[in-house]
């Protein structure tokens, strides 16, 4: 048992390392595309919406209100769809003893979510030096924000790597039923803005207390009374806890195609 405890440490390094290398490393620009995507996307939007509006739901500038709501919607997506599938990424390393499915999934969550929080920081701090933003900021309320992401991205990524070799088919539904979130995740606009009847049925989306949180932390006068951090955690937990259980049970049989 000793023995496996140093071990953990080297192999989670070792499989960081390697999936910096995979997915970074291996296309010209590597971690620029990481910040260009989202400056692309955060630009879009500000231009489109700039001409129909005169300004946006919160505050004045476009980029800090569009960006403080699709940055921790993409880290959720990118993490969770990247931990749903780190048994095909790490499926010849998984066949080692020493290599244990926990370890592939603490190795892919940290260099995603470092990753993640670093575009965050270089995005967030450029719009607000580079546009001048008069801001309050709520560190601790960002910092929650992203813990809140990160721990959804967690628990709906480990259910899903069980499901997805498991239920082929589901791989394909859950890209379905999930293409509406970035609509219903109040990116947007605010859940203020919802009508009475939706914003009841909306509310138990975790990603729009995830966003309302983030605005939170970057708007003093935004109080996102229907924020519920417990709420978050609470879901985020029984997926990873169902997720890991079933992992745990079938990991050797989907490694070899068992199932």
């Amino acid at each position: 048992m000793k023995a496996r405890k140093l071990n953990t440490p080297r192999t989670v390094l070792a499989l960081i390392l390697r999936e910096m290398v995979t997915t970074y490393g291996r296309s010209p620009g590597g971690y620029i595309w990481a910040i260009l995507e989202p400056v692309a996307a955060i630009a879009l939007l500000s231009v489109v919406f700039s001409l129909a509006f005169r300004s946006p739901s919160i505050g004045s500038s476009f980029p800090l209100f569009y960006a403080s709501g699709y940055l921790p919607f993409t880290l959720y997506t990118d993490i969770s769809g990247k931990i749903s599938r780190f048994i095909g990424f790490s499926r010849p390393l998984l066949r080692y003893p020493r290599v244990t499915f926990i370890d592939a999934i603490i190795a892919r969550f940290l260099t995603n979510i470092l990753t993640h929080i670093t575009v965050f920081y270089i995005m967030m701090a450029g719009i607000i030096m580079t546009l001048d933003v008069p801001f309050i900021l709520d560190i601790p309320a960002i910092i929650i924000s992203l813990t809140m992401a990160g721990a959804l991205a967690l628990g709906i990524g480990v259910f899903n790597s069980f499901l997805f070799p498991a239920f082929p088919a589901w791989e394909q539904i859950w890209s379905i039923i999930t293409r509406p979130l970035f609509i219903a995740s109040t990116i947007l606009f605010t859940f203020e803005q919802v009508p009475a009847g939706y914003r009841e049925i909306l509310w138990y989306n975790p990603l729009v207390h995830i966003v309302g949180m983030m605005r939170r932390g970057f708007y003093s006068t935004y109080d996102a009374t229907y924020v519920s951090v417990p709420y978050v955690f609470g879901v985020s937990l029984i997926y990873l806890v169902f997720g890991l259980v079933f992992l745990r049970k079938y990991h050797r049989e989907i490694l070899n195609n068992e199932l």
